[in-house]
C-alpha cells in the first residue's frame, strides 16, 4: 500500500471524528464597536471607584485611562457616538462644547520631558483612547481584579490568632447591640487599630509600615504615602498587603466599623491631659453655618455642620460653593477647636452619634447633577453644640445623652 492509500485509509476509518475540523470563525469588532468598548471602562472605573480616573497616578491602567477621557472630550465626532453612552455625564454637550477636530494638532511640536508628556501630548490620542483596542486585556486581570485576587491570595494562617480572637466576638458583641454600626468606607476611615469588613469578613489592620515616594509631574511633585499592612481576619488568617490596596479593595466592596462612644471618650481624656506647648496639634473640628440662598436651606433654623480638618479651617471650605459635603454654597465659621494629641476623628464620630437622630435628611446636587445626602448637618441650637463638645473635652460626656424633641442635653437614667 502506497502512501496515499495509506492517508485515504486514515482519514476514511475515522469513527469518533478526530480528524474533523471546524472552520475558525472571526469576529472583528467595527471602529465604533471599540470606540464604545474602551469608553465603558471609563464607566467600569467609576462604578468601582466611585470617581474619574486621574493623571496623577502611578497605576498605568488608570493613567491611560485619564488620557483617553481627555482626548475623548476633545473630539467631536467622538462624542456624538459615545454621548448616549455616558451615564456619568462625563463628556461635553455637543451643542455649547468648542472642540477640536480630529488630528488638529498633529502638526503642533511639543517638547517631551517624561512618560506624563508622552501620554499628554495630542498626538497620542489615536493610542490613549484606544478604539483600536491595543489595551485590550483578554487573558490579563485587570489591576482592580488583581488587587481583590492579591487580597485573597497573600493570606496566611495567623500563629497568635488566639490574642486577637476575643477582640473579634467582642466587636460582634457590640455590632448586634448597636453599640457599633457598619458605615459607608472613605479614605479618612483607613487608620491602625481599627475593624473593617469586606465581602461579608471581618478584618482588623493593626499597623501600616509607612513610606513616603515623591512624584514629579510638570504641575509639580506630590507625595505617595504606601506601606505594607498586617491584616488579622476573622477567621483566623492574616495578610501584608499594601496600604493603597486594601484602601481600593475597601472602596469597592466594603465598610468601616464605628467605635463605641465609650472607647472614644476613653482615649480622648487620656490624650487631652498634660497638653504642653511642644505637643503638634492634630486638626480642627469646626461649626460651620451655611451662606446658601436655597429657600428650603434658608428656612431651617440653628442649621449648622459639625466637621473635622487636618489643615486650617479657612484653607477647607475656600471651595466650599463647589463640594455638596457644604451644600454647593459659601459658609462662614462660627467656631473651630483646635485639636491635640488625640484621634480628631473619633472626636467628629462621637459628636455625630451624640446628635444623631438631629442629622438633616437633605440631598444636594453638584455640578454634574449628582445626587448626594451630606451627613455632617444637625438641626441643633449652638449653644447645645457647644456644650457637648465641652462635655466631650472633659470626659463627662458617657453620663448624658441629647433628647432630640426638647433639644436639651440631659443626664442618662441610672
Amino acid at each position: 500500500m502506497n502512501k496515499d492509500e495509506v492517508l485515504i485509509e486514515i482519514f476514511s476509518n475515522d469513527p469518533f471524528g478526530i480528524l474533523n475540523t471546524k472552520p475558525k470563525i472571526s469576529i472583528t469588532k467595527s471602529p465604533d464597536e471599540r470606540l464604545i468598548a474602551s469608553f465603558k471602562e471609563i464607566n467600569d472605573f467609576i462604578d468601582k471607584y466611585e470617581e474619574e480616573p486621574k493623571n496623577d497616578t502611578s497605576d498605568t491602567n488608570e493613567f491611560i485611562l485619564s488620557a483617553r477621557l481627555k482626548n475623548l472630550r476633545n473630539d467631536l465626532s467622538k462624542i456624538e457616538i459615545l454621548k448616549q453612552y455616558d451615564v456619568y455625564n462625563l463628556l461635553p454637550d455637543i451643542i455649547t462644547s468648542s472642540v477640536k477636530e480630529p488630528n488638529s494638532v498633529y502638526n503642533k511640536s511639543k517638547e517631551i520631558n517624561s512618560l506624563e508628556d508622552i501620554f499628554e501630548d495630542e498626538s497620542f490620542k489615536e493610542i490613549s483612547d484606544d478604539t483600536a483596542g491595543l489595551f485590550d486585556f483578554n487573558h490579563t486581570p485587570k489591576h482592580f481584579e488583581r488587587a481583590d485576587a492579591d487580597f485573597v491570595a497573600r493570606r496566611k494562617p495567623c500563629k497568635n490568632f488566639s490574642e486577637y480572637e476575643p477582640l473579634f466576638k467582642q466587636v460582634q458583641k457590640e455590632l448586634k447591640e448597636a453599640k457599633r454600626s457598619l458605615i459607608q468606607f472613605k479614605q479618612d476611615n483607613l487608620n491602625s487599630g481599627e475593624f473593617y469588613v469586606h465581602k461579608g469578613v471581618l478584618l482588623y489592620l493593626e499597623n501600616v509600615d509607612f513610606k513616603e515616594e515623591i512624584q514629579k509631574f510638570e504641575s509639580g511633585s506630590r507625595i505617595r504615602k504606601d506601606g505594607r499592612t498586617r491584616i488579622i481576619f476573622e477567621n483566623g488568617t492574616e495578610s501584608q498587603m499594601l496600604y493603597r490596596s486594601l484602601y481600593k479593595i475597601l472602596l469597592t466592596n466594603g465598610k468601616a466599623i464605628t467605635n463605641t462612644s465609650e472607647s472614644i471618650n476613653n482615649e480622648l481624656q487620656k490624650n487631652f491631659n498634660n497638653i504642653t506647648a511642644e505637643d503638634e496639634e492634630s486638626g480642627f473640628i469646626y461649626v460651620l453655618k451655611s451662606l446658601s440662598k436655597n429657600e428650603n436651606i434658608l428656612s431651617i433654623n440653628d442649621l449648622y455642620k459639625i466637621g473635622f480638618s487636618n489643615i486650617q479651617v479657612e484653607e477647607r471650605i475656600k471651595n466650599a460653593e463647589k463640594e455638596p459635603t457644604y451644600l454647593m454654597a459659601p459658609v462662614k465659621i462660627v467656631t473651630a477647636y483646635q485639636c491635640y494629641n488625640m484621634n480628631p476623628q473619633k472626636f467628629e464620630l462621637l459628636i455625630h452619634t451624640f446628635f444623631g437622630k438631629s442629622c438633616l435628611n437633605f440631598d444636594i446636587f453638584d455640578e454634574k447633577g449628582t445626587r448626594h445626602s451630606p451627613r455632617e448637618w444637625f438641626i441643633i441650637p449652638l449653644a447645645i453644640i457647644e456644650c457637648a463638645i465641652e462635655l466631650i473635652i472633659s470626659g463627662e460626656v458617657i453620663n448624658y445623652k441629647y433628647d432630640d424633641e426638647k433639644q436639651e442635653i440631659i443626664l442618662k437614667e441610672l
